[in-house]
């Protein structure tokens, strides 16, 4: 029986015929995608299908007329089940990339995003000395994600991942060893800077910082399979914020001179966080944009941090 003639019949439904070929497979899963709604029916379709068929994408490329199999047919049957139920692809693949960097995820942990790169550009641009001995925090860590890219870019640096969620910092603990920085990452179970001495060169964090009364709003994707301790940011989205720089201000031996901030922001909150900065006595506020043009970044470098 000829490819064409095999593949029909599975079409009907998100059941996979185990004859199917890889390529056919894949043909299947973006029409079932498709007829789903889903907005990027294509790319979802070839991410789990490789990680269904435990495939890289040479093997598709070379050995794309292959039956799926069986077992192949289940996985995919379930990926297609689980993505046209609204669950995010990194999810049902249990990982993510950032940086170029493999992530890990778990239930207490966000999906690592690019807009979240922005962090770890400003603060490279901060710090461009790449051998330089840097001490680094980061508060909220979840996967580590941020932590682990800095550490990848800066190899003579230290850091410390501080997550209030047990579970968030094993995996950015298995991160960090997986991505080979381990030696060279800490992680601490605590809320924000209150398990610290200091001084640190560089603080950076991805806090919560959706709106309370926003936080229904979020696409389902979000709402219903991000933790929403690490999305919701307080009655106006800026109690993280509040918590940290009351923190350094309070105790301005946290950095080290000529030590910085940076954080990221909603793309409506630049203002509001450099009125809260400057009302807190940092006076060297800077918002910094992600590649869409929104306000994604604060950098911060206080006069505290010299006392």
């Amino acid at each position: 029986m000829g490819e064409k003639a095999r593949t029909r019949p599975a079409l009907s439904g998100m059941s996979f015929d185990h004859t199917l070929s890889r390529e056919a497979a894949l043909r299947h899963l973006v029409r079932v995608f498709e007829e789903a709604g889903l907005p990027d029916a294509r790319t979802d379709a070839r991410f789990l299908a490789l990680h269904a068929l435990a495939l890289t994408p040479l093997d598709l490329s070379l050995r794309g007329r292959e039956p799926i199999g069986a077992a192949g047919a289940r996985a995919l049957s379930d990926a297609a089940a689980r993505r046209c139920a609204g669950e995010p692809v990194a999810r049902i693949i249990g990982a993510w990339e950032f940086w170029g960097l493999p992530f890990a995820l778990g239930p207490e942990t966000l999906v690592p995003r690019s807009d979240t790169e922005s962090v770890v550009e400003a603060a490279l641009r901060l710090f461009p000395e790449r051998d330089r001995p840097l001490h680094l925090i980061d508060l909220g860590t979840g996967t580590g994600c941020i932590l682990v890219a800095l550490l990848h870019e800066r190899p003579k640096a230290f850091g410390i991942g501080v997550d209030r969620a047990e579970g968030a910092l094993a995996v950015a603990r298995r991160n960090a060893a997986d991505n080979g920085v381990g030696d060279r990452a800490a992680f601490l179970c605590g809320s924000w800077l209150d398990a610290l001495t200091g001084p640190f060169d560089l603080i950076v964090s991805n806090p919560p910082y959706i709106a309370a009364s926003v936080v229904a709003t979020l696409a389902p994707e979000v709402r219903l399979h991000d933790p929403h301790a690490a999305l919701d940011g307080g009655a106006d989205g800026l109690d993280a914020y509040r918590a940290i720089l009351r923190g350094i201000a309070r105790r301005p031996g946290l950095l080290a001179a000529g030590g910085a901030l940076v954080l990221e922001i909603g793309y409506d909150q630049g203002a509001a966080l450099v009125d809260l900065a400057r009302a807190m006595g940092f006076e060297d506020v800077n918002v910094g944009r992600d590649l869409a043009g929104n306000d994604r970044v604060v950098t911060l470098r206080p006069s505290l941090a010299g006392r």
